[in-house]
Parts: structure tokens; sequence; C-alpha cells
């Protein structure tokens, strides 16, 4: 399954999510961490990025960095919202972003910050006839979002983020009365255009997402904020919420950080975001509030797995593959062939990731070995895939290093015949990362060669599913393909030694 990794610079915090994704189920986290960094902070008052909280959200990028990194995820997404948006020296904050992180940092619009987050939702929490209503309240910005039968319909992204609420209204601790009534009037005022757009009708559910829905979600079912996890699809009435703004609002802040549930760092900024959630809820007449945990992060992970990003590393590039044509031409190889079996290595390599768990360049190096394995036969026939080895070891393939070049050759080597054994003095002398990795793809390509043994194209396509029991691999053609069959089964014994599993060939429909 593919892994993807996603940091979203957000006004109050920066968050990192990397996960293991698998079409129709909620993705499996490997690894987040949150930091608060209150980027934001300097933004709203001054209109630019401090050093302070500058350095502070750098060095958290690079630690994140690292740790997504040792995942080998297969793409990622970095984006920045309300605080890089507005800052007037944004230029430079995202060039030192991009050189620690190795990919540039993306500033998203509150439009796509609202796709994300509606994404990240759905990923988590489905609801695919249902109307909602979903209100994100970050440091900057507030996101609010109608969604119908699992599609986004209209998505309003209003200057109402904790941060920013917080910087320009409350000064006083605790706030004075003519304070939070200035507060108040600005977000009525600022809600006033998505509630006339939307109007209210009737929602099947209202969901709060980020940390501002989960601290009050928290507070008003007793949980701690060290197990907030415990939070997710839990609720809030807007009469809860209700009695809990009046009585913050009377709190300072040492008072507020000994409410249960807020946290240490979520009471200084509470405040505003109580306000927005409850004036949301009584402008669309809602009766209370529900928390999911997902947010933009999740929402790019889903985004990422969707557009199959990051394949192209698992792919030759254009050059890469004129080239290795030209030289499997040059020696007779039939390139019809060679396609069919690289198209199919390609797709068990893929299908199976979660089980040799590969890095993607390795797919890179498997497409090439499909069409390189036969070019020993202009030598001869027989022993043909140990002249393959010679041959392409010893050629002369740009963009490959010599590195890369003895990994195809290898490849070619254990197409067919014997696997890897201790007596291979060549393949003894590899590395112990590259032996595994040939170890684990020679069977693939043994089987991709199998299934086009007729030379013929009579597979269509082909379905790969890992069960509990073994691998299941259904083969779609409208011709006979028998031939085939019997081929893939005879390569199942060196899948068998190599995945421990059986694998299993099935026709399917046509």
């Amino acid at each position: 399954m593919p892994k993807y990794a996603a940091i979203d610079i957000g006004s109050n915090s920066v968050r990192m999510l990397a996960a293991e994704v698998e079409s129709g189920t909620p993705p499996r986290v490997l690894a987040e961490d949150r930091q608060v960094t209150r980027l934001g902070e300097s933004v709203f008052l001054t209109g630019q990025i401090d050093e302070a909280s500058a350095a502070l959200t750098l060095s958290t990028l690079e630690r994140m960095a690292n740790t997504y990194r040792q995942q080998n995820v297969l793409a990622t997404r970095v984006v920045a919202t309300s605080a890089v948006r507005d800052a007037q020296n944004q230029a430079q904050f995202l060039e030192r972003a991009t050189a620690i992180i190795g990919q540039p940092v993306e500033i998203i619009s509150g439009q796509e910050e609202a796709r994300l987050i509606h994404l990240g939702v759905e990923s988590r929490w489905p609801h695919p006839e249902e109307r909602l209503l979903i209100i994100d309240i970050g440091g900057g910005s507030a996101e609010i979002i109608e969604a119908e039968n699992g599609r986004l319909k209209r998505a309003f992204s209003r200057p109402l983020g904790a941060v920013r609420v917080q910087s320009v209204f409350l000064k006083d601790d605790p706030p004075s009365r003519d304070a939070l009534s200035r507060m108040e009037e600005f977000i009525t005022e600022k809600l006033a255009v998505a509630a006339q757009k939307i109007g209210s009708g009737h929602f099947d559910r209202a969901i709060g997402t980020a940390a501002s829905a989960s601290a009050v979600v928290c507070a008003a079912n007793r949980i701690p904020r060290a197990d907030r996890e415990l939070a997710d699809r839990k609720k809030v009435s807007t009469a809860q919420l209700r009695r809990l703004y009046r009585e913050l609002s009377k709190l300072d802040l040492a008072s507020r950080r000994r409410v249960e549930g807020l946290g240490y760092r979520r009471a200084e900024i509470i405040l505003p975001g109580v306000a927005v959630l409850l004036r949301t809820l009584e402008t669309f007449g809602l009766s209370g509030l529900s928390y999911c945990a997902a947010g933009v992060r999740d929402g790019i992970i889903r985004d990422l797995a969707d557009r199959g990003a990051g394949r192209e590393q698992a792919r030759l590039n254009r050059e890469q593959r004129d080239m290795v044509e030209q030289f499997a031409r040059r020696f007779g190889v039939d390139l019809k062939h060679a396609r069919k079996v690289a198209h199919f290595s390609l797709e068990l390599f893929h299908t199976l990731g979660n089980l040799h768990q590969l890095p993607p360049g390795e797919g890179r190096l498997l497409e090439a070995a499909a069409y390189l394995r036969d070019v020993g036969h202009a030598i001869s026939d027989t022993g043909h895939h140990k002249h393959s080895l010679y041959i392409v070891s010893n050629a002369d393939l740009g963009g490959f290093t010599d590195t890369e070049r003895l990994h195809v050759a290898m490849l070619c080597r254990y197409h067919r015949k014997s696997m890897p054994v201790p007596r291979h003095g060549e393949f003894m002398a590899l590395p112990p990362e590259n032996r595994r990795a040939i170890t684990l793809l020679a069977p693939l390509l043994r089987i991709a060669d199998a299934l086009d043994r007729s030379r013929e194209q009579r597979v269509e396509q082909i379905e790969c599913t890992v069960a509990p029991n073994g691998v299941i691999l259904k083969l779609k053609a409208s011709q006979d393909i028998e031939l085939e069959k019997w081929a893939v089964e005879g390569a199942a014994a060196a899948f068998w030694q190599v995945y421990g599993r059986p694998l299993v060939v099935e026709s399917a429909a046509s």
C-alpha cells in the first residue's frame, strides 16, 4: 500500500501526518507530530512573521521531515495557510522552509483549505447520504463548509481564526465586557455572508474540526487533554457551549488552564474559538456539534492517494524508457512483449507494496529489467538469462548509475531458472539491501513474464489481492489463457520461496 506524508503549517501550530493508504479504508497512521508555534501572532499584529516564531517553525519542520523520511513515503505535500498567506515577508520564510524540507512549500487558498478539510473528514468519518455543516477554526481563519452526500457544495473562509481574533480583540486578562462585545459583533459580521449563502435548512450533523472544537468537546465530556483522541466523534450541545463560553469569559488565564480538557496552551486562545463555534451553531439553528479529529493533513493524504501521486518515481522517465527500448531493439528484443511485461511488473510492484516494502525507485529498475531481460538471446538461447546479465552489466546505459545498472542486470539474471543462492558470487558481493531488493523483485518479474507467455498479449488485465492466506491473482482475458495460467503457476514457486505465501491464479470474466 502506498505511503504519503503531509505537513500543515498553520497560524497556531504545525502538524505532520504520515500514513499508509488502502482504497476504501481509513488511512493507517505511521507517524504524526504537532507543535504549537503561534506563527500568526506577529503577522496579525504587525504584518510580519517574527524571527522567534519563524525559527521555532523551521526547527519543527526539520524534525518532522526527518520523521516522515524514515517511512519511505511515496509523495509529500507541505502547505501553509492563513498566517503565511497574510505575511508581508512570506517569500523569505518560504525560501527558508523550502530549503529545510527539500521541496516547495505551497501557500493554499481558503477554498483549497476547505476542500482538504472536507476530504479529510470524509476519509475518516464518511457521510455519503447526509447534509453536513463543517466548522474548522484554525489560528488565522475559520472555514465554514456545506457538504451533502459526501460532496462539498459551498465553502467560506473567514478571518475568524483563534490566534487572529485573540490578537486583535482580547488584550486584558480576563477580557472586559466591551472587548467581548466587540469580538462577538465582529464574528457575527464575518459569518453573515456564509449564513446568507448557505441558509439554515436542515443539517443532519454539524462537525467541528481542529483544536478549538477538540477542546470544547473534551471540556463538555470531562475528557483530560492528554486523552483528547477519545473526543473523536463525541458531541457538545449548543446549550453546553453557551454555558462554557459564559464561564470561561469570566476567568483569567490561570483559571482557564485549570479547566479540564482545555489544555495549557489552548487556554490562551480558547475564548475566540468557543465564541466562533457558538455563534456559528446559533446562526444556523444547530443543536450541537460533533468533533472529528481529521484536518487538512488528512485531506492531503487522501488527495495524494486519489491522484496516485509519486508513482512516477517508480517508473522510467521518457528519456530512460527511450534509451532502454533502443538498447533492447539493438539486441532483437520483442518490444511489444517487453512493454506488456513491464506493465504487469509495475502493477504487481504497486499492488504488493505492503509485502515487499521497497522504496518507489525499485519499481523503475524492475521496469528496466522487464525490457532488457531477453537481450541475452542475441548470444545464445541457451542460458540467455546469464548472457543478459553480462550484456546489461557492461552496457553504456545513460540515466542509470553503475549500481543501478548492476541491479537491473541481476534482475535479468534471475528472471528465470534458479533464484539467488550463496554460491552465486556476483550476487553475494552486492550490499545486503541490494540483495534483498533483487530477491523480492525477481518473482514479480517472473510472474509478469509468464503473464505473456504466448507473446500474444492474451491477458488483458490483472487484479492482484493480498488475502490472509495468500495472494490471489485474477486474469482477465477474452481468449484462451491456459498457457499463461500454467506459466504463472510455475512462477508461483519462486513467489512462495521469497514471500512465504501461496499465489493462487484465477480467471476473471472479461
